[in-house]
């Protein structure tokens, strides 16, 4: 039988991680396609243009919270396949749009929302039940380095597409979303379902398959072991805890600090950045957005060098310092372009964009990965999968607020304020981290556990 051969690790973690693939290049597609879009059905609209672009993230909400449901029940290799499927229907149809079909396009990218949001929350859960703990933390990092080249992918393929008549433009660049959820069906159909989840549904055997895989012969007997305590205290902590018990005083520390650090990845505007950047540079120079599509790739070049720095020096620093000090760089990023417009006249208006790629390059390798990190290491077992949940949604409200409100607040104030809202959330970040966030790094999550119980009075 095919299920037979030795699959090969390498294979297994470049599929097993290549949804983030799919979900960079839909983060990264609409930047490019927005300018076209709204010059080809004229649209001056700011509250329809935040909608186009951020109905993504809005059905993201509900599709992270229903895939880790759905994928405890069917498995997260299952659950991966109907999400390609489901990305790659919903990118064609939103290619195939009827023309002026704004409230059709904003009701087909939510609905591809929901294959985004469970990419999202799959992929991670799939690379950390697959891989070995020693190697757990740069795959984690490999998930981060997959989701920003996908976002490049897409900034390229813009780039490339846009001296096509508008009207197939913006179509072109959407549909094309559908090629990598294509390739990552295919490339799941081989691999293997997580043996945490076969052993949690008593299918021991093929756990020890799966396993043969990606482990020494000498490691499989004891992983499975611990892998069966593990299942039966998380079973056990579960029907001991509720939504009530997240906010109980043994757990109220904990659980703010992890789903605060997540709202405030979001909230601090990095996403306003990716889906506008050739909108800002319009605005900023008076040229037209289309023709602005090379800073697009600038910005994904800078994504992609800061998951790989990330992953050098992930356990060279602690997590607070890299978080306070990105948070710092990246709130003065937003704040100065304000200040300095406010004391030189007639400053260059690029000035904003080259702060905005500073913004980018520290939030490459401090708060884009370390927020998941922190959110994987800082809940205790008996709240973990609804805590986790919950800091998921968090997060993407703030994605989708940004991407809904961007355009609402340019159109009623300058740039360099909004901006400057931006950078005033980037402090209050820093000052959450550092008198509400523990220092995790180093320390057994039973350990965390107990310092968190050390603030709650």
């Amino acid at each position: 039988m095919a299920t037979e051969k030795k699959i090969p690790s390498s294979f297994i973690y470049f599929f097993g991680s290549f949804g983030g693939i799919l979900f960079g290049y839909d983060i990264g597609v609409m930047t490019g396609a927005l300018p076209f879009l709204q010059s080809d059905w004229n649209l001056t609209n700011a509250s329809i243009v935040g909608w186009i672009t951020s109905a993504v993230m809005f059905g993201a909400i509900f599709g992270g919270a229903a895939a880790g449901q759905l994928s405890d029940k069917f498995g997260r290799r299952k659950m991966i396949l109907v999400s390609a499927i489901i990305f790659a229907v919903f990118s064609i149809l939103s290619m195939v749009s009827p023309n002026n079909g704004q409230f059709y396009l904003i009701i087909v990218r939510i609905l591809l929302g929901l294959a985004v949001g469970a990419a999202s929350a799959l992929v991670p859960a799939y690379m950390s039940e697959m891989a070995p703990a020693r190697v757990r933390g740069s795959l984690s990092g490999l998930n981060q380095t997959m989701i920003v080249s996908g976002m490049l992918l897409s900034y390229i393929m813009d780039f490339f597409l846009k001296d096509l008549p508008e009207a197939w433009g913006w179509r072109l660049m959407l549909g094309l979303a559908a090629v990598p959820a294509i390739i990552l069906y295919l490339g799941v159909l081989r691999l293997p379902e997580s043996p945490r989840f076969l052993i949690k549904n008593g299918k021991v055997d093929q756990a020890r398959r799966v396993l043969s895989y990606i482990r020494n012969d000498d490691e499989i007997d004891g992983e499975i072991k611990q892998i069966q305590e593990t299942s039966s205290e998380e079973k056990a902590a579960y029907k001991q805890s509720s939504w009530a018990s997240l906010f109980s005083g043994k757990y109220r520390y904990l659980v703010i600090a992890g789903v605060g650090v997540a709202a405030f990845q979001q909230f601090q505007g990095a996403n306003a950045i990716f889906y506008y950047i050739p909108l800002i540079v319009e605005k900023a120079t008076g040229n037209a957005a289309s023709s602005a599509l090379l800073w697009p790739i600038v910005q994904g070049v800078i994504l992609v060098i800061g998951s790989l720095v990330y992953i050098a020096i992930a356990e060279k620093f602690k997590r607070r310092t890299l978080l306070m000090m990105g948070g710092t760089v990246m709130g003065l990023s937003f704040l100065l372009p304000s200040l300095i417009n406010s004391v030189v006249k007639n400053a260059n208006p690029m000035m904003i964009v080259v702060f905005l790629s500073i913004y980018v390059a520290f939030y490459s390798f401090t708060w884009a990965p370390l927020t998941w990190v922190l959110v994987g290491e800082i809940f205790p077992l008996a709240i973990r999968g609804r805590a986790s949940g919950l800091a998921s949604s968090f997060n993407w409200i703030g994605s989708w607020a940004v991407g809904l409100l961007f355009p609402v607040m340019t159109a009623s104030m300058s740039q360099e304020a909004v901006f400057a809202i931006f950078g005033i959330i980037c402090i209050l970040g820093v000052l959450f981290i550092r008198f509400r966030v523990p220092e995790t790094k180093g320390l057994t999550l039973e350990k965390i556990e107990e310092e968190g119980m050390k603030h709650n009075k």
